[in-house]
């Protein structure tokens, strides 16, 4: 039995991208056969999730992520990760990042490349980081998950790493979000969210990320402004649930500036437990982003029966097939005909929601758990990396 250790920290700091992904791959390791030994290491203190520990063993540490990083990456001292969570026959990095260790046979996550493509993204100091540290990890890395063929095109054209060291493993959806069973769960759990977020009792369009530029919500706010003009809307809302990112301000100057205050509503990050009454309450989800490493959003909103329109950039087209209109994320009027065309044409909206749900059902957390466990075992049975590299950090 093998020894494999995967860096759970963004499961508990993060409550959503990466985070959520962590978080569910490694409950759907859970009901698979156990060949291996798994320890989950949390960089920081934290509580054990206690549904794991039932087969895992769970590793918090006295220092967190941001001192660890600090130690690893800009003063470059060799601290093993062993140190920190024992002697492991391989090391999974889920989170971009691989810190100094003695073990020889490492898998690493690669997430998107948004810092590179989309430079402006991202606060210039952290920037810097990425564009010093990920590249050195990918390249120390045994084998490299990507979460699309988008981001692994990216490691291939940008790193100038071989394709044959990178798999693709696609999200899932879990089995929360789904349509409302029926009238009345829909009248009440409805109410209830509207209630709590504030909504009002109008219809809206809904997008789910944090408020920054690559997400383009300018771009969807000025769409719906043009929505808004047409006298079928008038009682139309928008609805942007996420934190505040880096220049979210610019959201927020460009809904005043277009009269629209009384009818964009920011919930802010909503509570996990509310996302799949959210997505339900939603006429129409809109994801207009500019870059995207996979897009879990979206799946989400398919499989809880709301018909999608999506940019066509990266790897968007891969999550929502022929299921959603898409557009090109530049072009704000395409995004308004989009939307437009989502709530007024009856048989497109029948059919795009029957699409959304068949589309979604292909992507479950147990098939990229059953894929994550074929990487692990074609690492360990492959020759380890030169031990001259562990060290090289960046």
């Amino acid at each position: 039995m093998s020894r494999i250790t995967i860096d759970y920290t963004p499961a508990v700091q993060q409550s959503a991208g990466i985070g959520r992904l962590t978080r569910e791959v490694t409950r759907a390791l859970l009901a698979l056969p156990a060949p291996h030994a798994y320890t989950l290491l949390c960089m920081g203190r934290a509580a054990p999730p206690p549904l794991l520990l039932l087969t895992m063993r769970f590793v918090s540490t006295q220092l967190s992520d941001r001192w660890l990083h600090r130690i690893w990456f800009r003063a470059r001292l060799p601290l093993p990760v062993e140190v920190l969570a024992g002697p492991a026959d391989l090391y999974h990095a889920t989170d971009f990042l691989l810190p100094p260790m003695f073990t020889r046979r490492t898998v690493l996550t690669v997430h998107d490349l948004t810092f590179e493509r989309d430079p402006g993204s991202a606060a210039p100091t952290l920037l810097r980081f990425l564009q010093r540290v990920v590249p050195a990890s990918a390249r120390r890395a045994s084998h490299i998950v990507a979460d699309s063929h988008a981001t692994a095109r990216d490691l291939a054209e940008l790193y100038g790493i071989d394709p044959q060291r990178v798999t693709v493993i696609h999200s899932g959806v879990d089995a929360r979000f789904r349509p409302y069973a029926d009238a009345a769960e829909a009248a009440a759990e409805s109410a209830a969210l509207r209630a709590k977020y504030d909504l009002g009792t109008a219809p809206f369009v809904l997008t789910v990320g944090t408020l920054q530029r690559r997400k383009n919500h300018l771009g969807l706010v000025r769409a719906f402004a043009r929505l808004a003009s047409h006298n079928s809307n008038e009682k139309l809302n928008l609805v942007i649930s996420g934190g505040k990112g880096w220049l979210y301000d610019e959201v927020l100057a460009e809904v005043r500036a277009l009269g629209l205050a009384d009818r964009v509503r920011f919930t802010g990050f909503a509570a996990e437990e509310d996302l799949p009454a959210l997505y339900r309450a939603a006429a129409v989800f809109a994801f207009p982003s500019f870059y995207e490493g996979f897009g879990l959003p979206l799946l989400e909103a398919m499989a809880s029966g709301v018909p999608v329109v999506s940019s066509n950039a990266s790897s968007l087209p891969e999550v929502v097939g022929d299921a959603a209109l898409t557009f090109d994320p530049r072009d704000d009027a395409a995004l308004a005909a989009a939307l437009l065309r989502t709530l007024d044409d009856a048989a497109w909206r029948t059919a795009a929601i029957e699409r959304g749900l068949a589309r979604a059902r292909a992507f479950t957390w147990e098939r990229a758990a059953r894929q994550l466990v074929a990487v692990y075992e074609s690492v360990l049975q492959s020759p380890p990396i030169s031990r001259s590299r562990l060290h090289d950090v960046a």
